[in-house]
């Protein structure tokens, strides 16, 4: 029970591996407070967890990340029904598009992905250190990136999704540095080729190309990324695991694919 007494918000929470860690994090004994989109999906993963944990504080807030002035509202809200918030899990991101190479994308989807990958971000970032953290200067910030951030993915139609994941490096790396005289943390977690929903609409939805994509291995699931969630944030507050890559052990690197693995190692 690493997080017992702890409020932990999440953002993208509604499915895949934020809902993956929403359940970690109750198995930790932590309070959620779940941010996203689908009324419906979040009230159905909050019923389903306080079910399995009925003395567990649960709650969840409809919001749209592009919008600040919503993100404030709920945080505020939440902080003065449930207390401080202790973590905060950047989880929420879309990638648009792809395989469309950049010039052939919909300045919608460029705008959308901007919007959400790079300003949500900043902005439950901000809502949460404004309404929470600051006036303790205590608490742990975790960003899901993407190994994607620090080197070109080997794939058409991801120019504005690489972008928009370095960009959630350098701020990662920059808020740590400037939250020095503090004890809030700042961690970045980097999945490699996880099987989402997330990942098919990278793809367009092209089943051929999603099933090729990962010919001859397997690539992660969502709970091997809540893992190693809750490994960053169970270590005590002297440590900071500041970067963690995961991957599956046959994607050797974001361009170098081991495609015998399964071949090899699975029975």
């Amino acid at each position: 029970m690493a997080l017992h007494g702890q409020n932990v918000l999440i953002t993208g929470a509604s499915m895949g591996i934020g809902e993956a860690i929403a359940w970690k994090v109750a198995d930790e004994g932590g309070t959620l407070i779940l941010l996203a989109r689908s009324q419906d999906k979040l009230e159905q993963i909050t019923t389903r967890i306080q079910g399995k944990y009925p003395a567990l504080k649960a709650t969840f807030r409809t919001v749209d990340l592009q919008n600040y002035d919503t993100i404030e509202e709920e945080v505020t809200k939440a902080v003065k029904e449930l207390g401080h918030i202790d973590i905060l899990i950047n989880n929420a991101g879309l990638a648009l598009g792809a395989p469309a190479a950049f010039p052939d994308l919909k300045v919608s989807d460029i705008l959308t992905m901007n919007s959400t990958n790079i300003n949500g971000l900043m902005f439950a970032t901000y809502a949460v250190l404004k309404a929470s953290m600051m006036s303790r200067k205590a608490g742990t910030i975790l960003n899901v990136t993407s190994i994607t951030g620090l080197e070109v993915p080997p794939f058409p139609g991801e120019a504005v999704y690489h972008a928009n994941k370095a960009a959630q490096e350098a701020f990662t790396n920059a808020l740590r540095n400037e939250l020095s005289g503090t004890n809030i943390r700042v961690l970045a977690l980097r999945p490699g080729c996880v099987a989402t929903n997330f990942h098919s609409l990278r793809v367009g939805h092209d089943q051929d190309m999603y099933k090729s994509f990962f010919d001859g291995f397997t690539p992660l699931e969502s709970d091997d990324i809540a893992r190693a969630v809750i490994f960053m944030l169970s270590q005590p507050l002297n440590v900071s695991v500041k970067a963690l890559d995961v991957v599956p052990s046959a994607q050797r690197s974001i361009n170098v694919f081991d495609r015998s693995w399964n071949e090899r190692n699975v029975q």
